[in-house]
């Protein structure tokens, strides 16, 4: 038996005029994308770009929701209620799938950014509000959220249990 692993990386990350990171030179590494959706990083035109580019090198594509931060680069706590944070990556979320719709793919994770990915490792009643995200993206083809082992490697957003 032999096992395999799914390499992926944050991408889409730059904004405006500033462009960061390598990103057309990893997809060719990866297996996995998760596409900064604006808050923390990107914007709608890297959004739309990024999907195209993922698109085209056959990676999956993941939604990287991140707390409303560009100065800081989504990566200061805020204080927020489940119902916020619910809102903040819905919100996100609708945004990156309404890309890959456009592109004719499907949304296959979600991965928090920064601050948020802490926020809700540590806060179950953070990440219980996310049945309305799972609705979104389709749960019931099999999306997951990913998160440290140690707070729950798979999230199941459908169901609000553990794999």
């Amino acid at each position: 038996m032999s096992a395999s692993i799914t390499i992926n990386s944050d991408l889409g990350e730059s904004f405006g005029l500033h462009s960061f990171g390598h990103d057309l030179a990893l997809l060719d590494l990866i297996g996995a994308a998760n596409i900064a959706c604006g808050f923390h990083a990107g914007d709608p035109h890297v959004m739309s770009a990024t999907v195209t580019d993922a698109v085209r090198a056959g990676v999956a594509l993941g939604a990287h929701p991140g707390l409303p931060d560009l100065t800081g680069f989504g990566r200061r706590q805020m204080s927020l209620t489940p119902e916020e944070v619910s809102d903040l990556v819905l919100y996100q979320v609708g945004a990156l799938s309404a890309f890959i719709a456009a592109a004719g793919a499907e949304l296959s994770h979600v991965k928090a950014h920064g601050a948020l990915y802490g926020m809700l490792a540590r806060d179950q009643a953070l990440r219980g509000n996310h049945n309305r995200v799972g609705g979104i993206i389709g749960h019931d083809r099999g999306q997951i959220a990913l998160l440290h082992h140690r707070d729950m490697m798979r999230h199941d957003l459908g169901r609000g249990c553990g794999r």
